[in-house]
């Protein structure tokens, strides 16, 4: 009954592939940097270590359309003028061969974070991931974000855990319209954004 760290060194492969001064920020250094971190401070010794799983389609069905979905598995086949292309239909994504992989992987922590909790493997846990997910909305990227991790993650638990109240603390720069958007008509989910304003400024 410990801390779980849930991770997977596949969610350093997506990378921009071309010029974007706003993307560029969103790269595998994010995951490394933090993971070498929890290493020098001994953090990450001390955690039960589990090796992130790609979800299922069928459990990214649980809040993203099979269409969205089928679009996103396709990706891994572009060259990069296509992948430029399809990204700038969305707001602040780029997306690589490895995005699909990489999304699945982040979503399939939060899943195995939830499992290891709700059965009593550990107490809690942190999942380092990337793709980030919170601006994900049913059938749309944004904000470099491509499937919800975390809308996924509280649909699962609710229907392989049984649970019927969950908030989501969501604590961030920006409000995470997606989870936002996915819940709002679900009186089940509570979410709670704490994130930059500024006086209205932001």
């Amino acid at each position: 009954m410990g801390t779980a760290l849930v991770y997977h060194e596949d969610m350093t492969a997506t990378r921009l592939l071309w010029d974007d001064p706003e993307c560029e920020i969103e790269c595998p250094e994010r995951l490394t940097t933090a993971l070498e971190r929890l290493q020098q401070h001994g953090l990450k010794q001390r955690c039960l270590q589990l090796v992130a799983r790609e979800a299922s389609e069928a459990e990214l069905g649980l809040v993203h359309s099979p269409e969205y979905v089928a679009l996103l598995r396709g990706t891994q086949a572009l060259g990069t003028r296509e992948l430029q292309a399809l990204s700038k239909e969305y707001d602040a994504v780029y997306l690589h061969p490895s995005t699909f992989h990489c999304a699945r992987l982040a979503v399939g922590a939060a899943l195995q974070l939830v499992d290891a909790v709700l059965t009593g493997a550990v107490r809690n846990g942190l999942a380092l991931v990337r793709p980030p997910g919170h601006h994900s909305q049913r059938a749309t990227a944004n904000g470099f974000c491509v499937f919800n991790n975390v809308a996924v993650a509280a649909k699962h638990a609710q229907q392989k855990h049984g649970l019927r109240r969950i908030l989501i603390v969501d604590w961030d720069v920006h409000h995470g319209q997606g989870i936002q958007y996915i819940f709002e008509d679900d009186p089940s989910v509570l979410y709670f954004s704490w994130h930059r304003y500024e006086h209205g400024h932001f």
